[in-house]
């Protein structure tokens, strides 16, 4: 994966916004809010017969509304806002709301806990710093509320408060809460934001086979329409050759379109390795999918060494597997992963028959850290390298990313994988088998990815050609 981070460098950093919150999101949360002060404030002075000030209050009111009618005027509503600008906004909310909570009798309110939403919304939202000041702003504001603030009297003048112990439970409770949203909020958030990233990277590698796929289905199916012209102009040529041999001016230039014709014939060829895009090639032998997926990695210094039979008792005919690019794309990324890690020797065993196919990849290399086995195909999932890992393989980034796209396009295919080591790490060089490193096993209901009886004898009907 260090191409495609190389390539979009900005997508896979920590520091990568893609999820800038609307102007708009923040004008309709604050109506509401609006609508929620006035209907609570009036229902306080109308049914419960609270006395306020409602000059103050109705002022304090006023300038939320006003700061929402500002907003409205000078930006689009589409308007992305930046960190910087959420956090203001959030934090004259946290101030607006602290404000009317101090003329309505502070922590005795029990709309006091409102202001968890702020917190919530810019632990969503924002990186982590302006995070923890909305946050920080929000318990300092409680804690003053607690303290100072108008106490609630009724209009016959009874005074509303509760008792100290029940005052700083709700604090506490304010506090703790706001604490633990957002912390909840941010790893929830920060959960959904990397499965994003690696699911839209994913996307683009998928994207990426499936063009190479078709740009060799292209460039054969070239190959094989031009292949007949190109072999009238190369005997027409001959045939000029041989009657121009009194004209040597002439004979050259019809010995240049010969030679021409044969470079043509010969870059087509090697071009087009992926095949025509027939209808017979969109399935292949077992063993030819496994070939195709490796062979970007035969000649990398390691051996890679094939083993392909039935399980016992079954028919010896290998299974014609669909050539989806996921499939390839997935089996070639977790054999790179076998060749990068491996000391000298990879091998690709396949088992198979009428209930299942299944591959598995081995090396012998030293394994997976015992303690990320169970967390592979995490994305975006780091863990410290050591000093020989690192020498090893210095471009490695070790995020995770490669595995994780591997594993989705498998599942996506029907299969199931499994990750594990093949011995004890503990062992000494001398104690370890051959076959000592990581294992990867694909396993696939047959029915998933192998072409049916009835499907291998089906007429193919018609190649139709390629568009678009």
């Amino acid at each position: 994966m260090a191409e495609m981070t190389d390539r979009f460098p900005s997508l896979f950093s920590e520091t990568a916004r893609i999820d800038f919150i609307r102007l708009r999101t923040f004008v309709v949360l604050r109506w509401i809010a609006i609508i929620g002060q006035i209907i609570a404030v009036s229902m306080a002075v109308i049914t419960f017969e609270i006395a306020l000030d409602l000059g103050l209050v109705f002022l304090v009111i006023g300038a939320l509304i006003a700061a929402n009618l500002i907003a409205m005027a000078i930006y689009p509503q589409n308007k992305r806002l930046t960190d910087r600008e959420a956090a203001f906004m959030l934090l004259f909310d946290i101030l607006q709301l602290s404000v009317l909570l101090y003329l309505t009798g502070g922590l005795n309110n029990p709309f006091a806990l409102l202001i968890l939403a702020p917190v919530t919304i810019a632990a969503s939202v924002l990186d982590l710093r302006a995070a923890l000041l909305v946050g920080a702003i929000a318990i300092i504001a409680v804690s003053i509320l607690g303290f100072h603030h108008v106490p609630l009297h009724t209009r016959d003048g009874n005074e509303l408060h509760l008792p100290p112990i029940f005052i700083f439970g709700f604090w506490a409770s304010i506090v703790i809460g706001a604490i633990f949203l957002g912390f909840y909020a941010r790893l929830v958030t920060n959960e959904i934001r990397s499965m994003s990233h690696a699911l839209l990277a994913t996307q683009m590698a998928l994207d990426r086979e499936q063009k190479l796929t078709d740009l060799g289905g292209v460039v054969a199916a070239a190959a094989h329409e031009l292949g007949t012209p190109l072999a009238t102009i190369k005997l027409a040529s001959t045939e000029l050759l041989e009657d121009l041999e009194a004209h040597p001016e002439l004979a050259e230039d019809a010995r240049l379109i010969r030679d021409q014709a044969d470079r043509c014939r010969d870059i087509l060829r090697s071009m087009g390795q992926a095949g025509k895009e027939d209808l017979m090639l969109r399935y292949a032998p077992l063993s030819a999918l496994l070939e195709e997926a490796a062979a970007p990695h035969m000649d990398r210094g390691k051996a890679v060494h094939f083993d392909i039979a039935p399980d016992p008792g079954e028919p010896a005919q290998e299974p014609e597997m669909r050539r989806a690019p996921e499939i390839i794309h997935g089996l070639r990324t977790l054999i790179q992963n076998a060749v990068d890690f491996a000391k000298g020797n990879v091998w690709i065993e396949a088992r198979y028959s009428h209930e299942r196919i299944a591959v598995r990849i081995t090396d012998d290399g030293e394994g997976f850290p015992a303690h990320l086995i169970g967390r592979i195909g995490d994305p975006f999932m780091r863990h410290g390298k050591s000093a020989e890992e690192q020498a090893r393989r210095p471009e490695y980034e070790g995020m995770g990313l490669g595995l994780f796209i591997a594993k989705t396009l498998l599942e996506r295919s029907g299969a199931s994988l499994d990750f594990a080591n093949c011995s004890d790490p503990f062992l000494s060089a001398d104690e370890r088998p051959e076959k000592c490193g990581a294992v990867a096993i694909v396993r696939w209901p047959y029915h998933a990815i192998a072409m049916d009886e009835a499907e291998y004898r089906h007429a193919l009907g018609e190649n139709r050609p390629l568009t678009g």
